[in-house]
């Protein structure tokens, strides 16, 4: 919950739902008054209990003060439909996606992602790059390469373990939670409970179970860095020093190949640069957003 001009939003108050591509798709929206405002897409990661509002939802507020803001939960997420997809996940919530702008009547926006949100926005501006002004990566799923560390990485395995426990528990899920984070105080009891709930009812491990099927199925669907020197957009990758699940050193190869991108790396910092260093995050997104095209 936030405010923003003066009206609290709340996740009820911004709650849509949409049809597009043949699904229903949940979303949050807020923004200015003006009609003409630019649009911000933000994708959320994946993981037990995630959601779009999990993610941005705190930030919401900052956001829509400048954008109309639309906090996406993507296929398989959320209250979002939970299909088995047809296609790598990137390419089907991308199009997804795109479907949704379309329904909304949006033709371009700015996007800003998270880890597997991440992946979807480089999907996005690979397949649908019209429908793409600026990138606002967060240690994007499939566009990092690591070259120093070992796979899978901490947060990767407390992730496998969870999704492939017959019963995970909250032991379970708060050892995936911790690896997200340099500072584990991060993680309450509350933090856990409220995830807990939402990752173990039935339709949200239904969600789980086909979106990594889909992620076994076609594994070259992960492998967007191959790509990287096509996405042309301009783009700031910003990282966590001390991300246990996407670590810096996979962020060089897209730095290098990109041919408009930046870095920022926050010390300190673990995958969720975007809670963890939440006003810096925002202060460098609506900076990099609002910049004139040079």
């Amino acid at each position: 919950m936030g405010e923003h001009g003066g009206v609290i939003i709340t996740y009820e108050g911004t709650s849509r739902v949409a049809r597009a591509a043949g699904l229903a798709l949940h979303y949050h929206e807020a923004g200015p008054a003006e009609p003409d405002a630019p649009v911000l897409v933000m994708l959320h990661g994946g993981g037990p209990g995630a959601t779009a509002w999990s993610a941005f939802g705190a930030a919401l507020p900052v956001f829509a003060a400048r954008f109309r803001t639309l906090l996406v939960d993507q296929p398989g997420f959320g209250r979002s439909d939970k299909p088995e997809l047809d296609k790598d996940f990137f390419s089907f919530s991308a199009d997804a996606v795109a479907a949704l702008l379309a329904e909304l009547g949006v033709g371009k926006a700015h996007f800003a992602g998270a880890s597997l949100g991440g992946g979807t926005c480089v999907r996005m501006a690979l397949d649908h790059p019209g429908k793409v002004d600026r990138l606002l990566l967060t240690a994007p799923a499939g566009l990092a390469l690591n070259l120093f560390t070992a796979e899978p990485t901490e947060g990767v395995k407390r992730l496998v373990e969870f999704g492939l426990a017959p019963e995970p528990t909250r032991a379970h899920l708060r050892a995936f939670l911790t690896s997200l984070v340099h500072d584990p105080a991060l993680v309450t009891d509350e933090l856990v409970e409220e995830r807990y709930a939402r990752a173990t009812d039935s339709e949200a491990r239904l969600g789980a179970q086909r979106v990594g099927a889909a992620m076994a199925k076609w594994p070259q669907g992960a492998m967007l860095w191959r790509e990287a020197h096509r996405v042309d957009r301009p783009t700031l990758l910003t990282w966590g020093r001390e991300d246990r699940v996407n670590p810096v050193d996979g962020a060089f190869v897209a730095l290098k190949a990109m041919p408009d991108a930046r870095l920022h790396v926050f010390p300190r910092c673990g995958h969720l640069a975007y809670a963890e260093k939440a006003a810096e995050y925002q202060r460098l997104a609506v900076d990099f957003l609002t910049a004139a095209a040079t």
